[in-house]
């Protein structure tokens, strides 16, 4: 229970940094749906490929930021086209 929390507060936070490198103008609310959306892909994408399951904080802050700053370009992309 406590890990499902630590991983939101850590999604959400990671996408709002992602958000603020990335100038990004989304809502708060979207920014952290795909902090936590980034870092829980990664987080699997990373486990079934490396075997890297368990991360400290830090470890945690940078799979979420980079798979935030990837759902943000992605965004981005999907906007653009649309």
């Amino acid at each position: 229970m406590w890990g499902f929390i630590f991983a939101i507060i850590i999604g959400g936070v990671a996408g709002t940094l992602a958000a603020r490198f990335m100038k990004a103008d989304n809502s708060l609310i979207l920014n952290i749906i795909l902090g936590v959306s980034g870092s829980f892909i990664l987080n699997i994408i990373l486990g079934l490929v490396f075997g890297l399951w368990d991360g400290n904080f830090l470890w945690s802050l940078l799979v979420g930021f980079i798979g935030a700053s990837g759902l943000i370009w992605a965004y981005r992309e999907y906007q653009r086209r649309k």
